[in-house]
């Protein structure tokens, strides 16, 4: 059966209007993609953990060697490399007890080098010790001050830090608070607490830290362990005692 014209039409003008209007549809866009984004990478930190592993805190001639009340060393030990400094030395010593450790000696020239610069003339009081020469001046002290008093201060052979000739003590060239307290209030002995960690060199035995270390207070007393350990012990106001918890 045939349709109307006008059905027909009428048909034709619905058809053609709802193609025209689906062609012109306006599609919501998407959202648009962030082409720039990138994985941020994992957090980093500058600093490292320090390695405590890198040097023997027993093996005789070792750089980090630890001596002391509770670690002694064979009585018959001597460096093997044992070298003069070429600096201002003790008349009052002996040649033997002006020597350190070939690297504490050319590192101790080092640090007198840049004392002088800032104005600061400084003498090596005293370097490496035998067992032999230790007990000498143990022994005297114990018959002047006793026993309890001398262990305050001075180590009985073999527990010596003096023998690895690692050990050395520093006085101003005039002798001014010779070995005593006193030397932390001089000019010299500001600077060297402020710098000797720059060379290598720890104070050995600080104040407050005798419970810890067995030895009061000597702020005259160093110990060469090389730049590295040097600088963490700075940083962290730790002995070796508590750095290494021993």
């Amino acid at each position: 059966m045939r349709l109307p014209i006008l059905g027909l039409a009428l048909l034709i003008v619905i058809g053609l209007t709802v193609l025209h209007f689906s062609k012109n549809v306006v599609q919501a866009p998407e959202p648009p993609r962030n082409e720039s984004k990138q994985e941020l990478p994992a957090p980093t930190t500058d600093s490292k953990e320090f390695d405590k592993n890198q040097h023997s805190l027993t093996e005789l001639g070792s750089l980090w060697i630890i001596v002391n009340k509770t670690r002694p060393i064979p009585l018959d030990y001597a460096p093997s490399n044992l070298a003069t400094p070429k600096v201002t030395l003790n008349p009052r010593k002996t040649a033997d007890e002006n020597q350190l450790e070939q690297g504490a000696a050319k590192a101790l020239e080092e640090l007198f080098a840049s004392a002088e610069t800032a104005g600061h003339k400084l003498m090596l009081a005293s370097g490496y010790r035998s067992a032999k020469l230790q007990a000498t001046y143990y022994n005297s002290y114990v018959s002047r001050d006793g026993q309890a008093a001398a262990d305050r201060y001075s180590a009985k052979p073999g527990t010596s830090e003096h023998q690895t000739g690692l050990s050395l003590d520093i006085s101003r060239i005039d002798r001014s608070c010779y070995l005593e307290v006193c030397f932390d209030e001089t000019a010299e002995g500001k600077w060297l607490a402020d710098n000797v960690h720059k060379h290598g060199f720890i104070l050995r035995y600080p104040e407050g830290k005798e419970s810890v270390t067995g030895y009061q207070y000597e702020p005259w007393h160093f110990r060469f362990v090389g730049k590295e350990l040097a600088q963490e012990l700075f940083t962290t106001n730790k002995t070796v005692e508590e750095f290494f918890e021993l």
